[in-house]
């Protein structure tokens, strides 16, 4: 019998989702530390550590620990918010615009007119495929990293065939 991690973390309900992400083998291992997650995920903010393992030959964040922490959280949200579809991310942008030579801080904040939008086309098309704009701030409050992230939510089963769906 194979032990599957993730679905016994997904079994043990008395874990809250800010648990549950702290727990996530990746994250765990990178220190992540939840700052705020708001239940609805509207809000989300995460504490990624320069430390020996994650700082580069140059003293500041490698950009790959960025990458890894916030490329399924706009997916996560989504998940959250619009239960019974499935979701994944499309396409994750990073944009290196200053050095991460502190502890970093991911915040992401779901709007809440973009929920709107997004519940309107799924309700018309049946699915939908937002983009959300983000960010890694360090100590001094400075953008660190922009994040550009695009979400697929699709209903459950969904399978592209020649332009339909099944």
């Amino acid at each position: 019998m194979q032990l599957n991690l993730l679905k016994l973390m997904r079994r043990l309900r008395f874990l809250s989702d800010r648990r549950r992400l702290e727990l996530y083998p990746p994250f765990w291992l990178m220190r992540v530390k939840v700052l705020e997650m708001a239940p609805d995920w509207q809000i989300v903010r995460l504490k990624l550590p320069l430390n020996m393992v994650s700082r580069n030959m140059g003293g500041s964040m490698f950009g790959g620990y960025q990458a890894s922490l916030s490329d399924p959280i706009a997916a996560l949200a989504c998940a959250k918010r619009f239960p019974g579809y499935e979701v994944w991310t499309r396409h994750h942008e990073l944009d290196f615009r200053k050095v991460g030579n502190s502890d970093l801080e991911l915040r992401f904040e779901f709007d809440s007119g973009q929920d709107s939008r997004i519940r309107e086309e799924l309700a018309r098309r049946g699915r939908c495929t937002p983009t959300f704009e983000f960010g890694f701030y360090r100590e001094d409050g400075e953008l660190c990293t922009q994040v550009i992230s695009t979400v697929a939510i699709r209903p459950s089963g969904y399978m592209q065939i020649r332009g339909a769906y099944r």
